[in-house]
Protein backbone atom coordinates (compact mmCIF):
# COMPACT_ATOMS: atom_id res chain seq x y z
CA UNK A 1 0.00 0.00 0.00
CA UNK A 2 1.37 3.53 -0.79
CA UNK A 3 2.44 5.40 2.61
CA UNK A 4 1.98 8.97 1.87
CA UNK A 5 5.49 11.34 2.55
CA UNK A 6 4.12 13.16 5.48
CA UNK A 7 6.07 13.51 9.06
CA UNK A 8 2.59 12.67 11.22
CA UNK A 9 2.02 9.76 9.09
CA UNK A 10 5.25 8.59 9.18
CA UNK A 11 5.82 9.63 12.77
CA UNK A 12 3.03 7.27 14.10
CA UNK A 13 4.81 4.07 12.52
CA UNK A 14 8.03 4.82 15.15
CA UNK A 15 9.17 3.50 17.98
CA UNK A 16 12.21 5.45 19.27
CA UNK A 17 14.60 3.14 20.42
CA UNK A 18 17.03 3.49 22.42
CA UNK A 19 19.25 -0.29 23.67
CA UNK A 20 22.86 0.08 24.01
CA UNK A 21 24.05 -1.66 27.06
CA UNK A 22 25.82 1.99 27.53
CA UNK A 23 23.01 4.25 27.75
CA UNK A 24 22.40 5.44 31.26
CA UNK A 25 19.43 8.29 32.85
CA UNK A 26 20.66 11.01 31.48
CA UNK A 27 20.37 10.37 28.48
CA UNK A 28 16.51 9.92 28.49
CA UNK A 29 15.37 13.39 28.64
CA UNK A 30 16.64 14.26 25.43
CA UNK A 31 15.46 10.73 23.95
CA UNK A 32 11.85 11.96 25.24
CA UNK A 33 11.96 15.17 24.01
CA UNK A 34 12.26 13.71 20.82
CA UNK A 35 9.93 11.59 20.83
CA UNK A 36 7.36 14.14 22.21
CA UNK A 37 8.64 17.25 19.36
CA UNK A 38 8.08 14.17 16.39
CA UNK A 39 5.02 12.54 18.05
CA UNK A 40 6.37 8.75 17.54
CA UNK A 41 3.85 6.19 18.99
CA UNK A 42 6.39 4.99 22.03
CA UNK A 43 10.26 4.83 23.44
CA UNK A 44 11.55 2.05 23.63
CA UNK A 45 14.79 1.86 26.43
CA UNK A 46 16.11 -1.51 28.45
CA UNK A 47 14.03 -2.28 31.83
CA UNK A 48 16.21 -0.26 33.97
CA UNK A 49 15.58 2.95 32.49
CA UNK A 50 11.25 2.55 32.31
CA UNK A 51 10.83 4.87 35.36
CA UNK A 52 12.73 7.40 33.88
CA UNK A 53 10.90 7.35 30.51
CA UNK A 54 7.36 7.08 32.36
CA UNK A 55 8.19 9.93 33.94
CA UNK A 56 9.11 12.17 31.14
CA UNK A 57 6.48 11.21 29.07
CA UNK A 58 3.77 10.85 31.76
CA UNK A 59 0.41 12.17 30.43
CA UNK A 60 1.56 12.22 26.73
CA UNK A 61 0.51 10.04 23.91
CA UNK A 62 3.76 8.29 23.86
CA UNK A 63 3.72 4.75 25.14
CA UNK A 64 6.47 3.81 27.33
CA UNK A 65 8.30 0.26 25.98
CA UNK A 66 10.65 -2.00 26.90
CA UNK A 67 12.22 -5.53 26.63
CA UNK A 68 12.54 -8.84 28.17
CA UNK A 69 15.00 -11.66 27.98
CA UNK A 70 16.62 -9.37 25.57
CA UNK A 71 18.52 -9.89 23.64
CA UNK A 72 19.14 -13.54 23.55
CA UNK A 73 16.19 -15.11 24.60
CA UNK A 74 17.99 -17.30 26.60
CA UNK A 75 16.63 -16.47 30.20
CA UNK A 76 13.88 -19.09 31.85
CA UNK A 77 10.07 -18.04 31.76
CA UNK A 78 10.45 -16.82 35.84
CA UNK A 79 12.78 -14.83 35.31
CA UNK A 80 11.30 -13.61 32.03
CA UNK A 81 7.91 -13.00 33.94
CA UNK A 82 9.79 -11.04 36.96
CA UNK A 83 11.56 -8.78 34.58
CA UNK A 84 8.13 -8.24 32.59
CA UNK A 85 6.47 -7.43 35.98
CA UNK A 86 8.92 -4.77 36.94
CA UNK A 87 8.72 -2.97 34.05
CA UNK A 88 4.87 -3.02 34.15
CA UNK A 89 5.12 -1.36 37.77
CA UNK A 90 7.68 0.79 36.73
CA UNK A 91 5.28 2.55 33.91
CA UNK A 92 5.63 0.40 30.60
CA UNK A 93 2.73 -0.21 29.00
CA UNK A 94 4.37 -2.19 25.81
CA UNK A 95 7.01 -5.10 25.92
CA UNK A 96 8.76 -6.89 23.33
CA UNK A 97 10.34 -10.19 24.29
CA UNK A 98 12.58 -12.73 23.00
CA UNK A 99 10.99 -15.87 22.31
CA UNK A 100 13.66 -18.81 23.51
CA UNK A 101 15.58 -19.25 19.82
CA UNK A 102 17.43 -21.97 21.22
CA UNK A 103 14.64 -24.22 22.35
CA UNK A 104 13.11 -22.97 19.60
CA UNK A 105 15.47 -24.50 17.20
CA UNK A 106 16.36 -27.55 18.92
CA UNK A 107 12.44 -28.46 18.37
CA UNK A 108 10.68 -27.87 21.67
CA UNK A 109 8.24 -25.97 20.12
CA UNK A 110 6.25 -26.93 23.03
CA UNK A 111 7.94 -25.00 25.53
CA UNK A 112 8.42 -22.44 23.66
CA UNK A 113 4.87 -22.09 22.96
CA UNK A 114 3.81 -22.19 26.44
CA UNK A 115 6.11 -19.50 27.64
CA UNK A 116 4.79 -17.22 25.37
CA UNK A 117 1.16 -18.19 26.68
CA UNK A 118 2.23 -17.07 30.05
CA UNK A 119 4.16 -14.15 28.93
CA UNK A 120 0.80 -13.03 27.64
CA UNK A 121 -1.45 -14.40 30.55
CA UNK A 122 0.47 -11.58 32.61
CA UNK A 123 0.57 -8.73 30.45
CA UNK A 124 -3.03 -7.94 30.42
CA UNK A 125 -4.39 -4.45 28.73
CA UNK A 126 -0.82 -4.13 27.57
CA UNK A 127 0.87 -4.35 24.26
CA UNK A 128 2.85 -7.74 23.73
CA UNK A 129 5.40 -7.92 20.81
CA UNK A 130 7.67 -11.20 20.53
CA UNK A 131 11.08 -11.03 18.63
CA UNK A 132 11.78 -14.11 16.63
CA UNK A 133 15.20 -12.65 15.68
CA UNK A 134 14.71 -13.76 11.87
CA UNK A 135 18.58 -13.50 11.18
CA UNK A 136 19.25 -16.40 13.06
CA UNK A 137 16.15 -18.57 11.13
CA UNK A 138 15.87 -20.49 7.90
CA UNK A 139 12.39 -19.27 5.89
CA UNK A 140 10.49 -22.64 7.32
CA UNK A 141 11.48 -21.64 10.76
CA UNK A 142 9.88 -18.13 10.34
CA UNK A 143 6.80 -19.76 9.19
CA UNK A 144 6.56 -21.88 12.42
CA UNK A 145 7.34 -19.36 14.73
CA UNK A 146 5.00 -16.81 13.25
CA UNK A 147 2.47 -19.28 13.74
CA UNK A 148 3.41 -20.01 17.44
CA UNK A 149 2.94 -16.06 18.18
CA UNK A 150 0.12 -15.86 16.70
CA UNK A 151 -1.31 -18.74 18.74
CA UNK A 152 -0.34 -17.45 22.13
CA UNK A 153 -2.30 -14.29 21.63
CA UNK A 154 0.87 -11.66 21.42
CA UNK A 155 -0.13 -8.89 19.54
CA UNK A 156 3.17 -8.21 17.39
CA UNK A 157 5.60 -10.14 16.00
CA UNK A 158 9.35 -8.12 15.84
CA UNK A 159 11.58 -9.38 13.36
CA UNK A 160 14.65 -9.05 15.31
CA UNK A 161 16.68 -7.38 18.60
CA UNK A 162 19.74 -6.14 16.02
CA UNK A 163 22.49 -7.70 18.33
CA UNK A 164 22.47 -11.00 16.26
CA UNK A 165 22.70 -9.48 12.29
CA UNK A 166 20.14 -7.17 11.08
CA UNK A 167 17.12 -7.93 8.97
CA UNK A 168 16.38 -5.06 6.44
CA UNK A 169 14.84 -7.45 3.95
CA UNK A 170 10.92 -7.14 3.07
CA UNK A 171 11.44 -10.71 2.24
CA UNK A 172 10.56 -11.95 5.50
CA UNK A 173 8.29 -9.28 6.23
CA UNK A 174 6.07 -10.70 3.46
CA UNK A 175 6.33 -14.26 4.37
CA UNK A 176 5.50 -13.28 7.74
CA UNK A 177 2.00 -11.63 6.22
CA UNK A 178 0.98 -14.58 4.68
CA UNK A 179 1.71 -16.63 7.23
CA UNK A 180 -0.43 -15.35 10.10
CA UNK A 181 -4.41 -15.49 9.42
CA UNK A 182 -5.63 -13.33 12.29
CA UNK A 183 -4.92 -9.52 13.38
CA UNK A 184 -1.41 -9.93 14.20
CA UNK A 185 0.80 -7.13 13.75
CA UNK A 186 4.38 -7.05 12.21
CA UNK A 187 7.41 -4.68 14.01
CA UNK A 188 9.88 -4.41 12.05
CA UNK A 189 13.53 -3.59 13.31
CA UNK A 190 17.64 -4.13 13.12
CA UNK A 191 19.14 -1.82 10.76
CA UNK A 192 16.58 0.50 9.59
CA UNK A 193 18.31 3.94 8.67
CA UNK A 194 16.43 5.55 6.59
CA UNK A 195 13.10 6.75 5.11
CA UNK A 196 13.65 4.51 1.90
CA UNK A 197 13.89 1.22 3.83
CA UNK A 198 10.83 2.45 6.52
CA UNK A 199 8.46 3.25 3.31
CA UNK A 200 9.89 -0.54 1.57
CA UNK A 201 8.80 -2.30 4.79
CA UNK A 202 5.46 -0.79 5.51
CA UNK A 203 4.38 -1.44 1.87
CA UNK A 204 5.30 -4.73 3.09
CA UNK A 205 3.27 -5.12 6.06
CA UNK A 206 4.50 -3.58 8.90
CA UNK A 207 2.56 -2.14 11.21
CA UNK A 208 5.31 -0.35 13.51
CA UNK A 209 9.09 0.49 12.65
CA UNK A 210 11.61 -0.07 15.68
CA UNK A 211 14.43 2.18 14.97
CA UNK A 212 17.12 4.27 16.97
CA UNK A 213 17.55 5.93 13.89
CA UNK A 214 14.09 8.06 14.03
CA UNK A 215 15.19 11.67 14.03
CA UNK A 216 17.22 11.14 10.88
CA UNK A 217 14.37 9.72 9.15
CA UNK A 218 12.15 12.00 10.11
CA UNK A 219 14.60 14.83 8.47
CA UNK A 220 14.27 12.88 5.39
CA UNK A 221 10.50 13.67 4.80
CA UNK A 222 10.06 16.98 2.54
CA UNK A 223 8.55 19.60 3.83
CA UNK A 224 5.08 20.20 2.56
Amino acid sequence: YFIKLDKNNIAKYIEHTLLKPEVDPSHIKQLCQEALTYDFCAVCVNPSLVKWVHKYLKGSPVNTCSVAGFPLGANTTTTKLIEIETCLNDGASEIDMVMNIGLFKYGDLKTVANELKAVKKNTPNKILKIIIETPLLSKSEIVTASKIVEDSGADFIKTCTGFNGIDTTTENIRLIQSTIKSGLMIKASGGIKSLQQVKKVLAAGANRIGTSSGIIIMEEIPLD
